[in-house]
């Protein structure tokens, strides 16, 4: 269980609250207005904004202590955090050993999970010479391999259009099924958080609410919602 314990973010004038849990598995999406605090409270989630004030608990455990690779979670931004001077095979070696000395099985690990998200025969390429969605499939493979309990998305398809968008969280949907973890994913679209998610949070006037179960909440939108949504 992730737990948000009167957490209080602060970044000069801007301060965002949050106080809820999510249990080991759920399927949550983030969602507000620009500039709400979204980004924020999953940069504080990964480790690389500490609280002002409150916890951030994974399973009772405060992960205050914890370096942003020892948190027992998987991190994937926009840019899909691949390295574009390594190959693809060795940007998801970095998820089994930051120094890339890879065991045999390890090896043999990385080219299955390619295989299991389409990019077999594809390890020896760069970022650069991958398409946007092959860039993402390298980047949930990575996910996929390193198995975390915890996996926080920033926008990770915004780039993508409708049909490939839907072809990824489609993947996202799977690579969470295998590896059991509880997902936290920012989107901008209400539609990638009724395709994907049961639950939804609203961040929004400085309060990350708790999640709410997503068809509800978007079928009577609070005030804030409904602004954003233009309803």
């Amino acid at each position: 269980m992730l737990t948000l314990e009167a957490l209080h973010l602060s970044q000069g004038s801007f301060d965002l609250r949050a106080d809820w849990s999510v249990q080991a598995g759920a399927r949550v999406a983030v969602i507000g207005p620009s500039g709400a605090g979204k980004s924020t409270l999953l940069m504080a989630i990964a480790g690389f904004l500490p609280p002002a004030r409150g916890r951030i608990l994974w399973q009772g455990r405060d992960l205050a202590a914890l370096a942003v690779g020892d948190r027992p979670m998987s991190v994937l931004f926009q840019d899909q955090n691949l390295f574009p001077h390594l190959t693809i095979a060795q940007n998801l070696g970095l998820g089994l050993s930051p120094q890339l000395r890879l065991t045999p099985a390890q090896r043999d690990a990385v080219e299955a999970v390619l295989q299991r998200v389409g990019l077999a025969g594809m390890g020896a390429r760069k970022p650069a010479q991958l398409s946007g969605g092959q860039q993402g499939r390298a980047a949930l493979a990575r996910a996929l391999l390193r198995a975390r309990p915890l996996l926080v998305l920033d926008e990770p398809f915004a780039a993508l259009g409708p049909a490939l968008k839907s072809e990824m969280l489609d993947l996202l949907d799977e690579v969470a099924s295998v590896t059991g973890a509880a997902v936290l994913m920012v989107t901008h679209d209400p539609a990638d958080a009724q395709r994907f998610a049961g639950q939804t949070v609203l961040v929004a006037e400085g309060v990350a609410q708790p999640p709410c179960e997503t068809a509800a909440l978007f079928a009577n939108p609070p005030p804030a919602l409904a602004a954003y949504l233009g309803t």
